[in-house]
């Protein structure tokens, strides 16, 4: 099933499980193509070749054509036994059984309305824009902080429910570097819509350059405008909801923003990260995307200056 992989192909499956799924998807649009082709060719000749003459009377009926009754039956039984088959087994070489206890390869968390990805046996905690090796079998589990949301990045493979209090798991092997976008795919409220996935997918020596990278703390050399946005940071509560690592800020609510300024979109794909947007965001935060968790504090220009300040230097 996997030849449908070396041909262009609108899907564009980037994962040795997408391959598959598209492969199964394949056969079934040729089936339904040759199904139709068939159905309307019967109908032209039929249409064709007893049509009414003026003056014909009532045609002659034929009842009980065992050969056309076994061509009926026969021809949807195969059809229906062999994509059972095909499809039982793609089920089970894309969604195989976790291996006992083994460790995920990346934590999935949907919040509303984003996504957090943490990466067992180390520090790294991202938002949004999540990382993956290519070239390795990688196991996900997928859950939620808040209500169901559903994780897809269809060329990567199956989507998964996101269910508060649940882990599920996907597995997916990623063939080739690039960035890969998905969407939350289970309606989650108001800024479901805006609850998009980007995935980047990079050889192993330069993921593990990545994770090295964001397992360490927040940036300390910060100019003087950043260190009184620092300073105004952790006065507020801004620390309750928000991790900053190598800081008194341990929040959970919120993303963790210890190298916020490293990340080229914010709002889980809503903006792109620059200074005008992040102050378009903590000026009016639910004027920029409503239903989100983030209150609006009023906080004074000068305040919101320094603090975008000290959130785009954190890389």
């Amino acid at each position: 099933m996997e030849k449908f992989s070396q041909l262009p192909y609108f899907l564009s499956p980037a994962s040795g499980q997408a391959d598959r799924i598209a492969s199964l998807t394949t056969y079934f649009i040729i089936a339904a193509l040759f199904v139709l082709a068939v159905v309307i060719g019967l109908l032209i000749y039929v249409s064709v070749r007893f049509r009414a003459k003026p003056g014909d009377g009532e045609p002659k009926q034929f009842t009980g054509n065992k050969v056309v009754e076994g061509f009926m039956i026969g021809v949807p039984t195969l059809l229906v036994a062999v994509f059972m088959y095909l499809t039982i087994d793609t089920m089970a070489n894309v969604m195989p059984a976790p291996a006992g206890n083994q460790r995920p390869d990346v934590v999935i968390t949907g919040h509303r309305y984003w996504w957090e990805a943490s990466y067992p046996g180390t520090k790294a905690i991202v938002a949004n824009e999540i990382h993956l090796p290519v070239g390795r079998k990688l196991l996900v589990h997928i859950n939620a902080a808040d209500v169901i949301h559903d994780w897809w990045v269809p060329q990567l493979g199956a989507k998964m429910d996101a269910i508060p209090g649940r882990t599920n798991y996907v597995w997916t092997t990623i063939q080739k570097p690039g960035v890969y976008e998905g969407a939350c795919s289970e309606f989650c409220g108001a800024q479901h819509a805006w609850m998009r996935i980007k995935v980047v997918a990079q050889p192993e020596a330069e993921f593990r350059k990545w994770v090295a990278q964001k397992e360490q703390d927040a940036t300390t050399q910060l100019s003087a405008s950043a260190q009184a946005g620092a300073a105004f940071f952790s006065h507020q509560p801004c620390g309750s909801c928000h991790r900053i690592r190598g800081t008194a800020a341990n929040g959970n609510v919120g993303p963790d923003l210890t190298h916020f300024g490293s990340r080229k979109i914010m709002l889980a794909g809503l903006l792109e990260n620059n200074p005008e947007n992040l102050r378009k965001w903590l000026t009016e935060p639910q004027h920029v995307k409503p239903g989100a968790l983030m209150p609006r504090f009023g906080y004074p220009k000068d305040s919101i200056t320094v603090l975008v300040d000290y959130l785009t230097a954190l890389k």
